[in-house]
């Protein structure tokens, strides 16, 4: 080994002990040895890494320096003394912290630099600065959140819009809905023993109603809808309820009067003139369907059809025996409805809705009957309790229902006439009998107008072309022979 690497290798044994002194101290910031400050102590080596117990503020302030001393874009002046020494000293850098002793050379730190101070103040600044920056910006960004937030739910906040929809139908339904009611049918049962009776509904339909005076009120109604009720009972739109007193009825062509008492009565309802209808042009049906539960149900449709004749059974016997002169209508009628209001666009009942058409096959067709044809009936239902009408004085039956043979040996009508309506009976004392009818006779036609059936006979009597008191021709058939005779109609009842 020769002389220089002996003295080097001299130099690096003093060089372990201040080295492991400098060490130690960095890790006891209590020591008792005094630390000398040097330019740039800030905790972080010049390759970056942090000096072990350096605090984050020191190594934050280092970076800070280190960005604008490279900023400056001027080299910093090296510390004076040589970077290393031939004793102890070689080999440290200058940002190190050394103690005095043997081998740390003269003992007195590095002189600092004359821009030392300038960028000090400059790293100061600038993190004062950039953590205002921080911090300013850190608080926009919390408002704006919370603005973003709250315009968020603003924009997702769903708002309920009220519109006020105001048409015709809401305007006709409007001044008619308050005079629709519900008319609910009470009937005795009796208790299994047969000891207790009670009244339970049995039925339940809609009523119109169209007149308010002198602390009563009354109402139409279908007759089908108060049949055979031991009492009676009207509830209204709001609610309330009254106990309801029938005036009258009229079985063909399915009318009915009640009589209530007007405290809650509100509205009244006003008839249009169902012969001025068109076909096409709206039509509303008012009424309860299913029962009171949807009271007030308004279906919408048009006029369908005029003059519609329907056959219909009104006692219950399965044979149809009147022809109700109707209005055909495609609004929703139901069960419930029947006796309810059918109105046009201004709010004016034009027919009182009776039945419909109820098979699988056929949907929308429904009748009312006519606000013309229901006005001269109730208002002598409610002034006498029955509708007069011409009548005959007999009880008759459907040559088409008779068989052939008996036709030929009983009627012995002969083979061309195979029509018209028998007289089954005649009452003592009537028409008929005073004009000298007799049973079976087969009449074929009646005040010139041909008669098929029974049906077409009443059609004839109960029109409007005579009247109680006329004087009709009647043309017939008594044992194969064709004869006439002048009958003076008289009045009937409506239930005879």
């Amino acid at each position: 080994m020769d002389e220089k690497e002996k003295d080097l290798n001299e130099n690096t044994e003093k060089e372990s002990t201040p080295r492991k002194e400098v060490e130690d101290t960095l890790h006891t910031p209590e020591s008792s040895q005094p630390v000398q400050e040097t330019p740039i102590v800030e905790g972080v080596t010049p390759e970056g890494e942090k000096f072990a117990g350096a605090t984050e503020e020191a190594a934050e302030a280092s970076s800070t320096h280190a960005f604008f001393e490279e900023a400056s874009k001027e080299p910093a002046k090296p510390a004076p003394g040589p970077r290393r020494t031939g004793n102890a000293g070689g080999g440290v850098p200058p940002n190190r912290v050394t103690t005095g002793g043997s081998g740390s050379g003269n003992g007195q730190p590095p002189k600092r630099g004359k821009h030392f101070v300038g960028y000090f103040l400059t790293a100061l600044i600038g993190v004062i600065i950039g953590g205002l920056i921080i911090f300013f910006v850190a608080w926009d960004n919390g408002d704006n959140a919370d603005n973003s937030s709250t315009n968020g739910n603003k924009a997702s906040k769903v708002e309920k819009v009220s519109v006020n929809t105001t048409s015709d139908v809401t305007k006709a339904v409007d001044k008619v809905q308050d005079a629709v009611v519900s008319v609910l049918n009470y009937q005795s049962t009796a208790s299994l023993d047969g000891t207790t009776t009670s009244e339970k509904e049995a039925s339940s339909g809609s009523g119109v109603i169209y007149k308010k005076e002198n602390g009563k009120a009354y109402i139409v109604t279908n007759n089908h809808v108060v049949a055979d009720a031991n009492k009676l009972e009207v509830t209204f739109t709001n609610g309330k309820k009254s106990e309801a007193k029938l005036l009258g009825t009229d079985e063909w062509n399915d009318l009915a009067v009640l009589e209530i008492d007007d405290k809650n009565v509100t509205t009244v309802a006003s008839f249009g003139d169902s012969d001025s209808l068109k076909l096409g042009e709206p039509a509303i049906a008012i009424g309860s369907p299913l029962g009171t539960e949807f009271s007030g149900s308004v279906t919408q449709g048009i006029i369908s059809g005029l003059n519609r004749a329907v056959p219909v059974d009104t006692n219950g016997d399965g044979t149809e025996d009147w022809e109700a002169d109707v209005i055909q209508t495609d609004a929703a009628i139901n069960p419930g409805n029947s006796g309810g209001a059918l109105i046009n666009i201004e709010g004016q009942v034009i027919g009182i809705n009776s039945m419909k058409i109820s098979m699988e096959n056929v949907e929308g067709i429904s009748f009312a009957i006519p606000s013309n044809t229901v006005e001269p009936i109730i208002e002598q239902l409610e002034t006498k309790g029955e509708v007069e009408r011409p009548s005959l004085g007999v009880s008759l039956r459907d040559v088409d229902t008779i068989p052939e043979t008996q036709q030929q040996n009983i009627l012995k009508l002969p083979d061309n006439v195979d029509y018209g309506a028998m007289v089954q009976q005649v009452v003592s004392g009537s028409a008929a009998d005073k004009a000298g009818l007799k049973q079976y006779d087969v009449i074929v036609e009646l005040n010139g107008e041909k008669v098929t059936n029974s049906m077409t006979l009443r059609k004839i009597l109960y029109g409007d072309e005579v009247k109680i008191g006329d004087k009709v021709k009647v043309k017939y058939y008594r044992d194969g022979k064709e004869k006439s005779t002048d009958i003076q109609l008289e009045a009937a009842k409506t239930t005879t």
